[in-house]
């Protein structure tokens, strides 16, 4: 016999196999996210359950999109004697980089049904050169 044997079988501790764990599966598991692109723009679908819009915060800062999602359940919930709480509270976040060109402005969002949707314009490349500036050289 190789491996010592347990007398009791712990249903907890079968559950805390790495397996069950659901944030080992996935790196970000509050704010799993799908990237589509159209001809003009990438749509960005950000699962957020159970936040508020409120408490949804986007901004653009040196090229990159974040956000970020805060939700208290504690305060809601009566003190009660509980076997198992896997509700969340806290705050969580994800960044994209879209670049430099794009501004917060060009950025529209949507909050529905548990889902943030936003909506980057591409940046076409004649647009990209139109900005350009170049250095005179003096003789």
């Amino acid at each position: 016999m190789l491996m010592p044997r347990r007398n009791s079988f712990d249903l907890d501790d079968f559950f805390d196999d790495p397996f069950f764990r659901r944030e080992e599966r996935h790196p970000h598991p509050l704010m799993k996210t799908d990237i589509r692109e159209n001809e003009n723009s990438y749509i960005i679908d950000v699962d957020l359950p159970g936040f508020d819009k409120e408490n949804i915060k986007i901004d653009v800062t040196d090229g990159y999109l974040n956000i970020n999602a805060s939700v208290n359940n504690e305060e809601k919930e009566e003190k009660e004697n509980y076997l198992r709480k896997e509700r969340f509270s806290g705050e969580c976040s994800r960044s994209f980089y879209i670049g430099d060109e794009v501004k917060t402005e060009d950025i529209k969002a949507n909050f529905r049904n548990g889902i943030l949707t936003l909506n980057v314009p591409k940046v076409k490349e004649e647009d990209k050169e139109s900005e350009k500036k170049f250095i005179t050289i003096d003789d």
